[in-house]
Parts: structure tokens; sequence; C-alpha cells
């Protein structure tokens, strides 16, 4: 199977960039048309769509917050464990892609310092899922950076060979992505923006650790037996984490993510005990 991921994912070059690029000098377009740069503005030019997507998606408030979860890498990222064995390619792709994204996040969340909606509207008007979040941290969204950077790297894995199916398997697993990253104005926790913003971050982000995989053998020692006790610790230290989440909140997304870790580790052990 790893063989197959290395000989068929091979994105074609800087050129699958021009799109998000594309994307974002719209986006930079439209806030610049509205007269909407500065941080008032911002909010004040989505106002209207937070609150009707916060009010529609709320409805859901179990869903929604379960869902948002996934933006949390030390929840979504335990449901690919098992590729540590079966397609370490796939790891080695998201390990880079996952720094480049914290890069990213932790730059433009500083640079922009946007307050979160919390931070700006009255509490008691929109519907706040779990924890208040209320800093100058909105822009972009980190979760919906993280949602984007695990899906592009399995989007790009598992492309299928004719076009027809490519067009299906792109389309559902961006929107996919989008129906997860979207729950953080459903929680009350982003503006759309953000989330939009985020998804496309999340998308070169992605696509730079695959080109950086591609380019650089930093983690081609994920290939090899001998490192697994590397990864049996991880997998124990996220057990820990993910047993701990669910004493403090009681979420079936969290029940989900440890069933994967602990098959994973009970794989993952086995092989390299086993002669």
């Amino acid at each position: 199977m790893n063989k197959t991921v290395i000989n068929t994912y091979i994105p074609s070059g800087l050129s699958l960039f021009y799109l998000p690029l594309f994307l974002l000098t719209l986006i930079l377009f439209f806030l610049y048309k509205q007269d909407a740069l500065s941080v008032n503005e911002y909010i004040h030019v989505q106002e209207q769509w937070f609150f009707f997507l916060n009010s529609k998606l709320s409805q859901y408030p179990d869903l929604q917050y379960n869902l948002t979860q996934l933006g949390d890498a030390l929840v979504l990222l335990p449901f690919l464990s098992i590729f540590v064995i079966y397609t370490p390619k796939i790891w080695q792709s998201i390990l880079s892609a996952s720094l480049v994204s914290a890069l990213l996040c932790n730059l433009l969340k500083k640079l922009f310092t946007v307050p979160r909606p919390a931070a700006v509207f009255d509490n008691e008007s929109f519907v706040i899922i779990g924890k208040t979040l209320s800093g100058h941290t909105s822009l972009p969204s980190g979760h919906s950076i993280t949602i984007f950077t695990t899906f592009t790297v399995l989007m790009f894995t598992f492309m299928p060979k004719k076009l027809k199916y490519k067009i299906i398997w792109c389309t559902s697993i961006m929107m996919i992505g989008l129906f997860i990253a979207i729950t953080r104005v459903g929680v009350g926790a982003h503006y759309p923006l953000d989330v939009i913003i985020g998804s496309i971050i999340g998308y070169i982000s992605g696509l730079s650790g695959i080109l950086i995989t591609q380019k650089y053998r930093v983690w081609q020692w994920i290939n090899y037996k001998r490192y697994y006790p590397i990864f049996i610790v991880a997998f124990s230290i996220c057990i820990i984490i993910l047993i701990n989440k669910i004493l403090n909140e009681n979420l079936i997304i969290f029940y989900l993510s440890l069933i994967s870790l602990i098959i994973s580790l009970y794989t993952i052990t086995y092989t390299y005990v086993k002669k």
C-alpha cells in the first residue's frame, strides 16, 4: 500500500498553489472593496453572516461540538495513526505539513490580532457551545487549518486515476472539510471568513508538506520498524490525554479517537515485538 501511495500521490509542483492563492486574492479584493481591511470593519462586514450561521448551526449543539473537536490534532490524527504501519508516507507528509501549518497559524494570528466574537459581541446575542473563547486570535481559524492540512494530504494520497473520480473525490473531501470547519462558527468561536481563510491556509500547508516530503527525506526514518518505540510512546501519551479529555468532557468523538488509537497502539506494538 505504501508503495502504491509513493507512486501515485505526486502533485504537479507549484502550479497547485495557484488556486488557493487566487482565492486568497479574491477575499482580499472583496475586503478592499468593502473597505474592510481594518479589524473593526473586517468584523462588521461579516457580522450578519456570523449571526445567521451561528443561529442555524447551533440548533444541533451536540453534533457541532463533537465535530469541531476534529480541529484538534490530538483528536483528529489518532484516526490516521494506523497508517504509521501500513502507509508511513502519509505520516511523513502530515508531519511536514503540520509544522508548516503551526508556523503559519501562529504568525498570522499574531499579525492580525482579530478579537473573537465573544470579545466583541454581547455573549447573550449568539450561541456559545463549550468554552467561551475571547482572545484576539480569531483570524485565521486554527481548527480549520488543522482539518484542511490533514484532509489535503489524504486527498492527494488516495487520489483516483480517472478524471471523473478525481472530481468526485476532491469535491467530497473539500465539502466534508468545510462541513467540519464551519462548526467553528456554530460553536461561536470564529467568524465565517476566519474559517474560509483558515481552510485555504490548511490546503496550502498540506500541499507544502507533500512537496517538502518529496524533496527532503527528513522523515524517512518513519519507514523503519526499529523506530516504532517512538510511536508506541507517543501513542501511549496521546491515550492518556484522550482519557483526560473524556473525564472532562464526555464526548463521543473522544471515544472514537481513543478506540482508533488503542487499535493502532496494539497493532504497532505487536508488529514491533514479533520476529
